[in-house]
């Protein structure tokens, strides 16, 4: 049997996940969402419909270089003399009847079925056809460069919401474990205040911390649902039912040379390509307008039969001939070849602006990076400190050794340091994922790295 292309496959896949939906207690990894999300996201759609008006804008273009041939059939009927005397003659049924004075003043009406070809083809126009195929295909590799650009930030955006899932999950597990953790407090507290000893408001802050860590649960599911909403859209498909997602791990990622990811990104950032290739397309459209104001030779041709009845006989006649064409006063030519300096110049600019735009990003995303890259090991740090102090502080607490306030104040800090951590570590992951958009390199292959 032969192998099934892994393309062809993928696409089958797409068609058929929307409408199946996932089985309950399915995974979701993060390269199939980035595959669902390049199969219904409408920017890659509107993308894939932008370069099949290119390619179609190559194929226009290329129209030039083909002679135009049309066919008309005309039919007609009249008694004007001159009409009528050149319909016969082209009907070749002229008689020395035809002569007189009266035939020729007030002729009999006549009918006429006309068949024609008619026809012309540009023969050289100092290469104008030439260079504006040249545009178009420019054109075209322009719209694939910035398919590829959309596609990156599809990936990007599909990166960011995934994590934000899994943060947005990982926040309900602190927030469940944090309310039974009060909960647990909170019997504590009235089995002391019954044996006389705590005091009553130990119990009414032990009360109010439940109720906060409930208030932070809800406000973390209603997170989880709003993180799950922006992934579904980054899809672009709703999967139902709600598949879990596949954890990343947490992971330090290589350090790279600023100015070589700078180089990098001038290099392989798609979006800059695009623009490149618009500038070098722009710069066809100036050659093709000053090549429009020289001389242009062309040839035509003309056939036609003429019968007085459709299915009669009758006559034919052809026409052939070249043409030089100049325009004398070409305002209009030199209109259009100012329009198109300009818009190269424009797009001279755009590239310009947006190479410093790419350092800019490149930097901003590898300065990111690094500082990601440091907050996940501090962060990891801080929770094991917070983590240790609420133990010693717990005992102290057993002991008598410490209020009720103290005890509080420790679960809010060590609370506090497991959201930092987990907020580093996925951050981390995006900061990278960023890093790699930056420099174009955000591929779906590349992005199974992060997982």
């Amino acid at each position: 049997m032969a192998q099934v292309p892994r393309r062809l496959l993928i696409t089958l896949l797409l068609a058929v996940a929307p409408m199946a939906g996932f089985a309950q207690g399915a995974t979701l990894t993060l390269r199939q969402a980035i595959d669902l999300a390049l199969g219904h996201n409408p920017q890659t759609e509107a993308a894939q419909a932008d370069r099949n008006a290119a390619e179609a804008g190559v194929g226009m273009a290329r129209t030039a270089l083909l002679p135009h041939l049309n066919f008309a059939e005309d039919i007609s009927r009249g008694n004007d003399p001159v009409y009528v005397f050149g319909t016969k003659l082209r009907q070749q049924r002229f008689t020395q009847t035809d002569f007189s004075l009266d035939s020729l003043n007030r002729p009999t009406p006549v009918g006429n079925f006309a068949t024609r070809f008619n026809g012309s083809w540009m023969l050289f126009n100092w290469f104008e056809t030439n260079q504006q195929i040249r545009g178009a295909k420019l054109g075209a590799e322009s719209a694939v460069s910035m398919s590829s650009q959309v596609n990156q930030g599809v990936v990007l955006g599909v990166v960011e919401a995934y994590q934000a899932v899994l943060y947005a999950q990982r926040q309900i597990e602190v927030a469940q474990h944090e309310q039974q953790t009060a909960e647990a407090l909170r019997n504590d507290a009235q089995t002391r205040v019954k044996a006389g000893l705590a005091i009553d408001s130990d119990l009414l802050q032990a009360q109010v911390n439940v109720s906060e860590r409930q208030q932070e649960l809800i406000a973390a599911q209603g997170a989880f649902d709003n993180a799950w909403a922006e992934l579904e859209a980054a899809m672009g498909t709703r999967p139902s039912p709600r598949p879990a997602l596949s954890p990343i791990e947490v992971k330090s990622f290589a350090d790279g040379v600023l100015e070589d990811d700078i180089a990098s990104g001038l290099k392989a950032r798609p979006d800059l390509k695009a623009l490149r290739q618009q500038t070098a397309a722009q710069q066809q459209q100036v050659r093709a307008a000053r090549s429009d104001l020289l001389p242009q030779i062309s040839a035509y041709g003309n056939w036609e039969m003429d019968r007085q009845t459709f299915a009669g006989n009758g006559g034919n006649n052809w026409v052939a001939g070249a043409q030089l064409n100049l325009d004398i006063f070409p305002v209009a030519k030199r209109a259009r070849l100012r329009q198109a300096e300009a818009a190269r110049q424009k797009a001279e600019a755009q590239e310009r602006s947006t190479e410093d735009q790419i350092r800019l990003a490149v930097s901003q995303a590898w300065t990111g990076h690094q500082t990601a890259e440091r907050m996940v090991s501090t962060a990891r740090a801080s929770m094991e400190q917070s983590a240790e102090a609420l133990r010693i502080l717990r005992n102290r607490y057993d002991a008598g050794l410490a209020t009720m306030t103290d005890l509080l104040r420790a679960e809010d800090a060590q609370r506090q340091s497991q959201n930092d951590y987990w907020h580093a570590a996925y951050g981390n992951t995006v900061a990278y994922a960023a890093l790699l958009y930056a420099t174009g390199q955000l591929t779906p292959d590349s992005a199974e790295s992060l997982q």
